[in-house]
């Protein structure tokens, strides 16, 4: 799958299970040649994270595509899941207004879904 159309059915996933405020930032001009997209939500709870974070790791599967990293599943405030050339930023809406990862992006193209 190409990172476009990834980033897109993970777009998909996170807006059917509830998430907020969800960007794709377009960072291929900045970042390593492997990652093309952020991909940033906002959750409504720890427990609303790691369940977003749980259904996006199955429908990849399903689709034959193993997620090879996640980072911060056990708190749950920021969860990071790296596809390699996607990455997914799932916070907390007062970890995100604290990280504001978003802004530091500024200059890149910018997509939001709601």
């Amino acid at each position: 799958m190409r990172p476009k159309d990834l980033s897109k059915h993970i777009i998909k996933i996170l807006s059917h299970k509830k998430a907020e405020d969800i960007l794709l930032v377009d960072v291929r001009r900045v970042l390593s040649p492997y990652v093309s997209y952020f991909v940033i939500a906002t959750a409504t709870s720890e427990t609303h994270s790691r369940a977003l974070t749980d259904e996006i790791r199955k429908k990849l599967n399903e689709k034959g595509r193993v997620v090879p990293r996640i980072e911060g599943y056990k708190y749950g405030h920021w969860v990071l899941i790296d596809c390699i050339d996607v990455v997914v930023h799932i916070f907390v809406s007062e970890k995100r207004e604290f990280y504001a990862i978003e802004d530091l992006w500024g200059d890149m193209p910018i997509y939001r879904f709601s």
